[in-house]
């Protein structure tokens, strides 16, 4: 394969190590890695609070600051991708089918299973609920993904540097360094880190649709049966990868967003439409007015709320660090032509938004079940939780199939994205790498999601996961103050040019 760096062989290497280590001692690496999370959410808690808010203000003041008009390639660049386009692919490889069961499953947890803060099955942990689901998957976690891929596509389009995290960092760690050892191991983790990442949402989401088609008719729920969605789904995605970006995840993304919107209207018209529509309005003013304070809390005196913070808030930030650098340089990838403000501004509003809408449908109607007696959501599994709220509506059937499409097609667009993105990272940031690196990327991370399926060892990846984002975190902040740095410079460079100018023709 042409073009491939030490980072794909080194990268490829800690992953089979850790493959290995997942096949011959599933519980082992479990326990391990378990340990060692429990350990950074309890020490490093506040410092995740404190980076997510960093992030987020940085990205406002970004948004109204004069290096807002700065464009993300160059002056003359029309944006590659229109809106509509443009917000269905940074959305489906962002949240991807995750959404279809946490707007489910996350706000029965929270009011039926282990509340915030109120009494569980209260009417004030049912309003925390859907609070703190707006909470973990609102501007707080977009800002994350698009600090990562303001900054990558800004060096990448408006600067000319390879698509590369490391090669961010060169205007704060000088270029001899991001291109030694320092820079290739920044960039390894970065691989590692999507690898890690992807490959456990192809275990889980395996089982996932496995499970769906098992609640809906019967079929099996074993390796084998997964082992078969999982070579179909690989067949898919790689095909939609070597197709290119232009068409396979373009295409997919629209087919998708519309798919979702057309099973989140007929929830909502066959659900209860009044109840979701108050919900949706007070908990949007919840979520509004208690931000900075949710955005803070780490609890130290009260030991049960600390242990629900560091179980949800805590490992959704880490998660949210961990996968930035895969959306965020795919996001980075779709958005060259746009100007710093409007991509700020859409990266962090619209994909909120969705998502705000579809945990307030699918949340409301499930928590409407339970609420009233009519059935227990909480005693289903996270796979099958979505699939029993539709069950006990109108149209049941339909919006099921609908829900196993839509699920399908962001296993496949999210699985695209990746191949894409380990792409890049592993052909010195070629903006169209080769359909043969993408495909072995893509068997790699197909193979890495059977061996650990077999084994047991999915919850042992995701661990390994959140252990990288600490490190990475640091890579995020160093990102953003290079940044900050490179633009502040241009911005001053133009206003003296300006300055001379007007002096010359007033003279």
């Amino acid at each position: 394969m042409k073009n491939v760096t030490t980072v794909f062989w080194s990268a490829l290497a800690i992953c089979a190590l850790v493959v290995g280590w997942g096949s011959v001692a599933p519980e082992n690496l479990e326990t391990v890695t378990t340990e060692t999370t429990t350990f950074i959410a309890n020490r490093f808690g506040w410092y995740y609070l404190l980076i997510v808010m960093v992030i987020f203000l940085f990205c406002v003041y970004l948004t109204f600051s004069k290096i807002g008009h700065l464009k993300l390639g160059k002056k003359t660049e029309k944006p590659e991708f229109p809106l509509p386009t443009w917000f269905a692919m940074l959305f489906s490889a962002g949240m991807g089918m995750g959404l279809v069961f946490w707007t489910t499953s996350e706000p029965i947890a929270h009011a039926f299973k282990n509340a915030p803060e109120a009494e569980v099955g209260s009417d004030e942990a049912i309003k925390e609920a859907l609070q703190y689901s707006f909470f973990h998957w609102g501007v707080s976690a977009w800002a994350v993904y698009g600090l990562v891929a303001l900054v990558l596509a800004y060096f990448k389009f408006h600067k000319g540097y390879p698509g590369l995290v490391s090669a961010t960092l060169i205007p704060l760690l000088g270029e001899k360094s991001m291109k030694g050892i320092l820079g290739k191991a920044i960039d390894t983790l970065a691989v590692v880190a999507t690898v890690f990442g992807v490959a456990a949402t192809l275990g889980f989401g395996t089982a996932q649709i496995n499970q769906g088609l098992s609640f809906l008719f019967n079929v099996p729920a074993n390796f084998t049966f997964q082992l078969i969605i999982l070579t179909v789904s690989t067949a898919l995605f790689i095909f939609s990868a070597w197709s290119g970006i232009s068409k396979g995840i373009k295409y997919l993304s629209n087919i998708n967003m519309v798919l979702a919107v057309a099973l989140l209207v007929l929830l909502f018209i066959v659900g209860p439409t009044q109840y979701i529509l108050n919900m949706f309005t007070n908990t949007l003013g919840s979520y509004i007015t208690n931000f900075v304070s949710m955005s803070f809390n780490v609890a130290p005196l009260n030991e049960g709320n600390r242990t629900w913070i560091n179980d949800w808030t805590i490992f959704y930030w880490a998660w949210w660090v961990s996968w930035s650098p895969f959306v965020g340089i795919f996001i980075a990838r779709i958005s060259r032509g746009r100007t710093i403000r409007e991509f700020m501004a859409g990266v962090l509003l619209v994909p909120s938004l969705i998502c705000f809408v579809f945990f307030t449908v699918f949340g409301v109607s499930a928590l409407n079940l339970e609420q009233y007696g009519i059935a227990t959501i909480s005693d289903y599994s996270l796979e099958t939780a979505t699939f029993a709220v539709l069950q006990e509506y109108p149209l049941g059937v339909l919006m099921s199939f609908i829900t196993i499409f839509v699920i399908a097609i962001f296993f496949i667009t999210s699985a695209d994205s990746a191949t894409f993105v380990l792409g890049m990272l592993s052909t010195s940031g070629a903006l169209n790498p080769s359909g043969m690196v993408k495909i072995t990327w893509g068997l790699a991370l197909s193979g890495m999601a059977a061996i650990i399926i077999y084994f047991g060892g999915t919850q042992g990846l995701q661990n390994m996961l959140i252990i990288a984002a600490l490190p990475f975190s640091i890579v995020l902040l160093m990102m953003g103050a290079s940044f900050f740095k490179a633009a502040r410079q241009e911005t001053a460079a133009e206003k003296k040019k300006t300055s001379s100018k007007k002096m010359s023709a007033t003279s």
